[in-house]
């Protein structure tokens, strides 16, 4: 059983996630630590997964790497709104072959096979294609209560995506564009059992995170919890046990200023980040204008092993500016802090291409 202060918890979240002053030297080294890259189409200052890979590599980094990796190089796939290393695919392929029932949509999928076979065909001959180029033949419409009612291609793209019949080819825009998977993916994939793949993307998960919990509570898009990975810690003054990747158990932390995306996945945890780093923190996008703390797209500011504050800035693409409407200190900043930040914020403005006001 590892002891830990809450400060080397800190530092092994931090080191984990590629935010300590060494920086990582290339986009596919950022994305095979991190296992992944939320897709999210929010950029009241730029889009996340761009946000995310800045914030490790610095201005080096440009979108259009993001995008020639996906579509070019192929050393990226996209995969249910999350970007991964092309090396992971089996790991996600492993669930196609043998997903358990799902009720309502396997009823559906079989009320519209010919559907089905009729948009492999059409991506056979014609892809990739967006959705919206693809005819819908279903019989029976796909119904809910929410933005994908009668969306009847879309959700078919996505069943079928899902038991690895159909991949993302790429975007235009933001319109994903799907082929057949032996397009996109390598020939040679290895596919492990369902109950391997769950095994090492465990171990891939704690590599990333650092520091984590067994068992937690479900969230959407990526699970944050590891099972047996790694080795039992416990943290002071944070009730609990831990699993903890080893590798991180070193000294030598030496930290660095950084501007974090909200769906960074050092803060996406909210409730490991209070107990780690007594930071609160809520995206407010959803939120009326005269009920936000912090601000619309607020990014939270990392210093060293602390979390300290948040930044409330907008990309004004049209005036060519970003707009800093405050800077909100949960601590008190120290010369160090409020410099560190100063030079993040002219970084990010001088990556985007606008001048700062």
């Amino acid at each position: 059983m590892h002891r830990l202060t809450k400060k080397e918890a800190r530092q092994i979240a931090v080191r984990a996630q590629l935010l300590d002053a060494p920086r990582p030297k290339n986009l596919l080294a950022v994305v095979e630590r991190l296992t992944l890259l939320q897709v999210d189409p929010t950029a009241a200052v730029a889009p996340s997964a761009d946000l995310v890979a800045w914030s490790r590599l610095g201005s080096s980094y440009r979108p259009e790497h993001l995008t020639e990796a996906l579509e070019q190089d192929r050393t990226l796939f996209e995969f249910d709104a999350l970007i991964r290393p092309m090396s992971d695919v089996g790991l996600y392929l492993a669930a196609a072959g043998g997903r358990r029932a799902q009720g309502r949509v396997d009823i559906w999928l079989r009320d519209n096979d010919r559907c089905r076979r009729d948009i492999l065909r059409q991506l056979k001959r014609s892809g990739p294609l967006a959705s919206r180029d693809i005819p819908d033949t279903c019989v029976v419409p796909w119904a809910s209560s929410g933005w994908t009612n009668d969306r009847n291609v879309t959700q078919m793209l996505e069943f079928l995506q899902a038991r690895g019949q159909v991949a993302i080819a790429g975007r235009a825009g933001r319109e994903r564009l799907w082929d057949l998977p032996e397009r996109v993916y390598p020939a040679d994939v290895a596919v492990p059992s369902v109950e391997e793949a769950e095994r090492v993307k465990s171990e891939r998960r704690l590599a990333a995170l650092g520091i984590a919990r067994a068992q937690a509570r479900a969230m959407p898009m990526e699970p944050i919890h590891v099972g047996e990975a790694g080795e039992p810690a416990v943290v002071e003054g944070v009730k609990g046990e831990w699993r903890v990747d080893p590798r991180y158990l070193h000294d030598g932390f030496k930290g660095r200023t950084a501007l974090l995306s909200p769906f960074d996945r050092l803060v996406h945890d909210r409730g490991r980040t209070e107990g780690l780093f007594g930071f609160e923190y809520t995206l407010e996008m959803y939120k009326p204008a005269a009920k936000r703390r912090w601000g619309y797209f607020a990014l939270p500011i990392l210093h060293g092993d602390r979390l300290v504050g948040k930044l409330d800035a907008t990309a004004d693409r049209k005036a060519s500016l970003l707009r800093v409407s405050a800077i909100h200190e949960d601590v008190s900043f120290s010369r160090a802090m409020a410099a560190g930040v100063e030079k993040e914020i002219e970084d990010l403005a001088a990556w985007l291409g606008l001048d700062l006001e």
